[in-house]
C-alpha cells in the first residue's frame, strides 16, 4: 500500500482531530466517550494508526474493516488494537444510539514502564476482530469503572503523578481482559465441544493424505481463527499450546505406527511429515525417553 493510499495517524491529537472531538488532557493518551460524538466523520481512505487503542462500542450501525475482515460493533464487544494496524469504514457512518468508549495512547506513554516492556505479552492485541472480548454485565461494570478512573485522571490537572496513575489503571484493565478472555475460552466455546477433535482431525487428514505436517497458520485459517487465538484457546482447553499439541499428536500417531505396522523408522518419519528422520528420532526420544526402535522393542 502506498503512502497516499491511506491516512497515517501518529499522535493522539491527530486521532481526536480526525474524529472531530477536542483534544484535552495528556497529549499522549485520551479517553473518548462515544455517546458524545454526534456524528462519526466520513473517511474515504483506510487509516494507518500508530497508537494503541482499546474500543468498546454498542449500537453502532456502520461496519468496520480491520485487516481483511469485516466487523460489526453492534453487539457490544471490546477490541484491542496495536500500533501499525490498518482500519477502514464501510457504509455511511451512523451514530444513532451508540454508547461505549475508546482509550488511545501513544507507545511512548508506556515505554519507560513495565507495561511498555510487557505489553507484547498481551496476545489479544493481535487477535482478529471476530475474536473480540465478550463481557458480561458485571464484567462490563468493572471495566467501565476502570475507564472512568482513567478518564478522570486525563481530565484533571496533569502533574508528576498523572502518567504513573494512568499507566497503572491501563495495566489493571489489561489484567482483567486476560482473566475475561480465559473465561471466554472456557465458556463461549462450550457449545463447540469438539474444538480439539476438529484440530486433531485436520492433522490426521493431512498425515493420511501424505501431505505432511500442517503449519499453525494453516490450521488456524481452517478453523477460522487467528494463530494467537487458536494457540491461547488450545492452551486453556488442553494445557498445551499449538506446537505442543501438534507434537503430542505426532508422538501418539508414531507410537501406533511403531506398534501396529512393519514400517521402518525412516518410513514412519516420512509418513508423519518429517523431511529428515533424525529430527523425528530426536523429538520422539525427547518426549518418550526412548528412541523409536527402543520403544518398538520394549513393547
Amino acid at each position: 500500500m502506498k503512502a497516499n493510499d491511506y491516512i497515517c495517524i501518529n499522535t493522539v491529537e491527530e486521532l481526536t482531530t480526525l474524529m472531530g472531538i477536542p483534544s484535552k488532557g495528556h497529549p499522549l493518551v485520551c479517553v473518548v466517550n462515544l455517546s458524545e460524538m454526534r456524528q462519526f466523520p466520513s473517511i474515504d481512505k483506510p487509516l494507518h494508526i500508530n497508537l494503541y487503542m482499546i474500543i468498546m462500542k454498542e449500537g453502532c450501525k456502520n461496519r468496520t474493516i480491520y485487516g481483511w475482515r469485516e466487523y460489526d460493533f453492534g453487539k457490544g464487544l471490546i477490541n484491542f488494537f496495536a500500533p501499525g494496524q490498518v482500519h477502514s469504514m464501510k457504509d455511511e457512518p451512523q451514530n444513532d444510539n451508540v454508547t461505549g468508549w475508546m482509550i488511545a495512547f501513544h507507545p511512548d506513554f508506556i515505554r519507560k514502564y513495565t507495561l511498555g516492556t510487557n505489553i507484547h505479552k498481551y496476545r489479544f492485541f493481535s487477535y482478529e476482530t471476530n475474536e473480540a472480548l465478550h463481557v458480561s454485565d458485571e464484567e462490563k461494570k468493572l471495566i467501565y469503572s476502570i475507564v472512568e478512573n482513567i478518564s478522570a485522571e486525563c481530565s484533571s490537572h496533569i502533574d508528576e503523578h498523572s502518567q504513573h496513575i494512568i499507566v497503572s489503571q491501563i495495566e489493571v484493565l489489561m489484567s482483567y481482559a486476560e482473566r475475561f478472555y480465559t473465561r471466554q475460552f472456557r465458556t463461549r466455546f462450550s457449545v463447540e465441544s469438539d474444538i480439539v477433535s476438529r484440530f486433531e482431525r485436520l492433522l490426521a487428514e493431512s498425515i493420511d493424505k501424505g501431505e505432511g505436517l500442517l503449519s499453525s497458520s494453516y490450521l488456524a485459517s481452517e478453523m477460522m481463527m487467528s494463530t494467537n487465538y487458536m494457540n491461547d484457546m488450545l492452551k486453556n482447553l488442553t494445557g498445551m499450546n499449538t506446537s505442543q499439541h501438534i507434537q503430542s499428536f505426532i508422538i501418539e500417531r508414531a507410537k501406533t505406527l511403531l506398534m501396529t505396522t512393519t514400517l521402518n523408522v525412516n518410513e514412519i518419519a516420512q509418513q508423519l511429515g518429517f523431511e529428515y528422520p533424525q529430527y523425528f528420532n530426536r523429538l520422539f526420544k525427547k518426549k518418550t525417553g526412548k528412541t523409536p526402535l527402543e520403544y518398538r522393542r520394549s513393547n
